[in-house]
């Protein structure tokens, strides 16, 4: 067995807290322009706790069908409702949100830019894989949901 097949698989939650932990350090680090001034910073709570509660809803959805929630494992059903209606990949979107609140607690502009390239590095790593995964295993449901169900919003 050589050691690649030994590595454990880094799931998103991981990158989450990487990209939280380079949002703080670029706001003290290299600081460009605080935006958000004072007490509004605390407005990001908002979109900190409501992507903590939609991840939350959306893999208790997940346990009561008994589906796998871990990328890239083999899903026994597909999961059609809830943030599921409005989003293919609500938990995506919820990190995306939650790393927007990081963002505006901080205030300053360099954690922003961090943003956008978690949600890169999320959709070219975990959702296109996925979704071939996907698309194998339920055939054309799935492309029917694809149809009807952005892939972000």
């Amino acid at each position: 067995m050589s050691g690649a097949d030994n590595r454990k698989p880094v799931y998103p939650p991981a990158y989450v807290l990487g990209s939280c932990l380079l949002m703080v350090a670029l706001h003290f680090i290299a600081p460009i322009r605080q935006v958000i001034p004072g007490a509004f910073r605390f407005l990001g709570l908002i979109p900190l706790a409501g992507g903590l509660a939609v991840v939350l809803w959306a893999a208790g959805i997940f346990d009561r069908a008994g589906t796998a929630i871990k990328p890239f494992q083999e899903s026994s059903v597909l999961v059609q409702r809830g943030p599921f209606l409005v989003s293919r990949n609500p938990m995506y979107l919820s990190m995306v949100c939650g790393l927007v609140g990081v963002a505006m607690l901080a205030g300053s502009v360099s954690p922003f830019l961090v943003v956008p390239a978690f949600a890169i590095l999320i959709d070219r790593r975990f959702i296109r894989a996925e979704e071939a995964i996907l698309e194998r295993r339920f055939g054309a449901e799935y492309l029917d949901y694809k149809a009807r169900v952005r892939r972000w919003l």
